[in-house]
Parts: C-alpha cells; structure tokens; sequence
C-alpha cells in the first residue's frame, strides 16, 4: 500500500476515534508503521494532515452520492439521490467517519483550518443538486436545493448524535416529500 494514503486512513480512522486534538502523531505513527519524519515529509503539520483526511472524507461522501449521475430518468434521479445519501450515512463502517467530519465542521479551530475544502465541497453538492431539481423542472432549484442540503445537515446531525433516531422512517418520508 501506499505509504501516504496509508498514514492518511490511519490519520481518519484515528481522528475519528479520538478527535483531532486528541489523537497524537506519534499513535498516527505507531498505528501506520512509519517515522514522524515520513509523516512531515509527506504533511508540514498535523494541520495539513487534517486538510487531507478532509479532503479524504469529502471523496468517499462525494462517491456515494455521485450514484444518481448515470439516471436518466429525473423522478428516479432524485430517488437515487436521496437513496445514496443516506446510504452513505448510514453505512456501520461510515458512522465515526461522518461524526469526525461534523466535528470538524463546527469546531471553530479546525473548522478554520479547513474552510476553503467545506466551502468547496458545499459549492459540489449545489451544483449536483441543483441541476437534479432544475431537470425536473422547479420553478426555484436554487433555494429548494439550500433547503434540501439544510434538511440533509439537520437529519444528518441527529442521526449521528442519537443512537435512537428513526433513520428509516425519516428516510421514507423525506423520500416522499421530494419524490
């Protein structure tokens, strides 16, 4: 394997375990079977390490919800849409993932320190949407996209911190709303 993706998938699956500040190079190390030096000669810092655990996690997200793309039909385009996305948040595996990537987003320090990658993921994720509500025709897909995206955040949020949440039941009637 790789020895960079490597230290990157050790870097998230630890992160997503411990939390950012709390996870140290040195276990990064240990767990990758590399030296710090390998680590910085790969990264500057640990902040840069992070941007690219980051960018790792927008990757997966952005493969599970690019499943629609090869729909033709539009009325089966949104379902697919809706299907992948909560797929993806919903996979045993995905879970820590998605709960790191969230507390990354709302922590002002590494919120700060990956900006530029959430800004740049949700500009993705509007576009794509976008265009699913334009093909069938709304009269807005701008704002009802922000309010799908916003919905999906919300939904998104109390999956990951309620283990009782009723994801499926959710699922179902978001599906009906916009399908």
């Amino acid at each position: 394997m790789d020895k960079r993706k490597n230290i990157i998938d050790v870097a998230t699956r630890l992160f997503a375990e411990h939390g950012f500040e709390k996870t140290p190079i040195s276990l990064i190390c240990e767990e990758a079977e590399v030296s710090k030096g390998l680590i910085f000669h790969h990264f500057k810092n640990k902040n840069d390490l992070l941007r690219e655990v980051f960018a790792h996690i927008t990757s997966i997200i952005e493969e599970v919800d690019q499943q629609d793309t090869n729909v033709e039909n539009n009325e089966i385009r949104m379902e697919s849409l809706i299907n992948s996305i909560f797929e993806g948040m919903t996979k045993p595996n995905h879970r820590k993932m998605y709960q790191f990537n969230f507390s990354v987003m709302v922590h002002p320090t590494t919120r700060a320190i990956v900006v530029d990658l959430i800004e740049k993921r949700y500009r993705g994720l509007q576009a794509s949407t976008e265009e699913v509500f334009r093909a069938r025709g709304h009269e807005n897909p701008t704002v009802i996209t922000k309010m799908f995206i916003a919905e999906i955040d919300g939904i998104a949020m109390n999956y990951l911190l309620n283990d009782d949440f009723p994801i499926k039941e959710i699922k179902q009637e978001f599906t009906n709303k916009y399908c």
